[in-house]
């Protein structure tokens, strides 16, 4: 166990040192990362890859997963191969109404050192609100510079009487984006938006922020992907938009057909060369040992198309 711990270590060690050679390894201090890129600075497609991570183990036995996840978010991200990671805090299994990881948050931000770019909630799985997790990531941004921005995760709450609601207020948005200025340089506002949200009108809440994340809950809403996203597209035209791509279907619980797969990931590959988006996000880091076929069929489309400019 220990030699085969050393040799991954040693791999992940390689993959930092190409990912720095293409201009995406760890920031130095006193550098500011840019997402998007600056204007006329070119990248690849694996620059703007992400994955979604949770602690190891969030979604064992859950959501008809089967087998036992170990895998943390940094080897998630070595897995995909992908140099960028959005962490998001997960409740408990043991304990529902603790959320994980706990603090100090040091231990898995210096897995994230050979990472190019990090956001990290301040709204969890759930819906769940910390302020503790705005105030620390605006200290920790000062020590961990490729920190770029905060994740409002399961943003959209319905209301008793059938409306949608935020998670934190108008005037709370406000607060958060006058927090967001650390050293000089700005952290994005990023936030989850389910093509199901956008049943309302929602166009208020995503005026305040800076990036909107779009997931499709069903994969079999996948289908109408285009229309859903052209909607996201009209609710907020200001924000800049990253495609998030689940690698199972969480809402009917089973493996997601891989012509669906395929489907959100061309898409996401063809509006990312056009300039419609900005990113991909691959869900999540605590799948990517269980051996589905959707996550091996992804990690090998990254491996073919992630060398390609954009």
């Amino acid at each position: 166990m220990k030699s085969a711990r050393r040799r991954f270590l040693r791999q992940l060690a390689a993959s930092a040192g190409t990912w720095a050679a293409t201009g995406t390894g760890t920031l130095r201090a006193g550098e500011s990362s840019s997402f998007p890129p600056a204007a006329g600075e070119r990248s690849t497609v694996r620059d703007r890859l992400w994955i979604w991570g949770h602690v190891e183990g969030s979604h064992n036995n859950n959501y008809g997963l089967q087998g036992t996840s170990r895998m943390t978010p940094a080897e998630g991200a070595f897995y995909l191969n992908v140099p960028n990671i959005i962490m998001v805090a997960y409740a408990s299994a043991k304990e529902p109404c603790k959320m994980l990881p706990t603090p100090p948050y040091d231990p898995y931000l210096i897995s994230f050192r050979p990472l190019k770019q990090v956001v990290w909630s301040i709204v969890g799985a759930g819906g769940v609100v910390s302020k503790y997790d705005l105030e620390a990531i605006r200290q920790l941004a000062g020590k961990y510079p490729n920190i770029v921005g905060v994740q409002m995760d399961d943003f959209f709450r319905e209301t008793l009487d059938g409306g949608l609601v935020g998670a934190i207020t108008l005037r709370e948005l406000d607060y958060v984006q006058g927090q967001l200025k650390v050293d000089g340089r700005k952290l994005g506002l990023w936030v989850t938006l389910y093509q199901n949200n956008l049943q309302h009108d929602v166009s208020t809440y995503l005026s305040k922020v800076d990036v909107i994340t779009f997931w499709t809950w069903q994969a079999k809403d996948l289908e109408s992907l285009e229309e859903g996203f052209a909607k996201a597209e009209q609710a907020a035209p200001q924000a800049r938009k990253v495609l998030g791509c689940y690698m199972w279907d969480y809402g009917d619980q089973k493996p997601i057909p891989l012509s669906l797969m395929q489907k959100q990931c061309q898409l996401g590959l063809e509006w990312l060369r056009r300039g419609r988006i900005e990113g991909m996000i691959f869900l999540a880091s605590c799948i990517c040992d269980l051996n589905l076929e959707a996550v091996e069929w992804t990690r090998n489309w990254i491996r073919e198309v992630g060398d390609g400019r954009v």
